[in-house]
């Protein structure tokens, strides 16, 4: 399985792809130029769709048609025809950090973590985000502290389970999921890594439709499958050391689209870093949720 270069933006940090079922196309940001990109596979062209002139780490598609975008320092906005209007002004606590990676979950919510803006802080575990559960009357509440960098999510197939990354630990962590309220809890190690040189470590995620765990890797430039027992069964190797995301996309799910992360420096990173990748890997994803928040 060869990664098929298919965007060549050299985004400084590449992250967050979601497929938009009703557009069919898919969208990624570049985190630290706070810019959102769409591409269409029809055409094979892709556009900017919005600068935030702001970091922004997660968003996602709201069942109105807006998006919802995930910024510094605990900031949400809606983003509407071009316009982003905040909508959560800032969270206790977080004002040196940002948000990172989010998921919706099937009624609506959205669970969004955060990090420290200063990425060697967090890696060096001096400084901490959070793990957030939004509902949907707009109301946000703290579901878990002291993580060092909040990163990829994800559902299990039968909705009983939620994974949820923290980056510098090694270590992506299965809770059992209450979707009626959206609790969370017992949590377990699903992937735990003590060599993080030899395994990389986690960043983005996403599950297929057979229930594989597909986790990105910074610092080995690969992407890891897992079966459903948390067992590697295969990896991917990319041209660059830090691939940040996946999600799949295409008509019928089965395109997996890759983010990855160039820090503006090829010539560290690798001649691929920061360039959007396609998979075909021979297994259907399953569609993400909408989030419905109102506020």
């Amino acid at each position: 399985m060869k990664p098929e270069l298919i965007v060549d933006n050299m985004d400084d940090t590449g992250e967050g792809p979601l497929w938009h079922p009703i557009e069919k196309k898919l969208y990624w940001g570049d985190i630290t130029e706070g810019e959102l990109y769409r591409y269409d596979p029809t055409t094979g062209g892709h556009e900017l769709v919005f600068e935030a002139g702001q970091m922004f780490g997660g968003y996602t598609f709201q069942a109105d048609g807006s998006i919802l975008m995930f910024l510094e320092e605990g900031r949400v906005g809606v983003l509407r025809d071009g316009n982003l209007n905040i909508v959560i002004d800032g969270l206790p606590g977080e004002q040196e950090n940002r948000f990172n990676d989010v998921i919706a979950d099937p009624e609506g919510r959205v669970y969004c973590g955060t990090m420290c803006k200063d990425s060697a802080k967090a890696m060096a575990e001096e400084a901490f985000g959070s793990l957030y559960l939004l509902d949907t009357d707009g109301t946000i509440t703290k579901l878990l502290g002291d993580i060092a960098i909040s990163n990829g999510l994800g559902f299990t197939p039968d909705l009983s389970g939620i994974y949820y990354t923290d980056s510098p630990t090694g270590a992506i962590w299965l809770f059992d999921y209450d979707r009626a309220t959206g609790a969370i809890s017992n949590r377990r190690d699903f992937v735990a890594s003590d060599d993080v040189d030899k395994d990389g470590l986690p960043d983005g995620m996403t599950v297929d439709a057979e229930g594989n765990v597909w986790s990105a890797r910074v610092l080995t430039g690969e992407m890891h499958r897992y079966s459903p027992s948390g067992e590697l069964v295969e990896s991917i190797d990319f041209p660059c050391d830090m691939v940040s995301s996946a999600v799949f996309g295409g008509e019928d799910l089965d395109e997996l689209y890759v983010t990855t992360i160039s820090s503006n420096d090829r010539e560290t990173h690798g001649p691929g870093a920061g360039a959007l990748f396609r998979l075909r890997p021979g297994v259907k994803g399953v569609p993400e949720f909408f989030s419905n928040v109102s506020f």
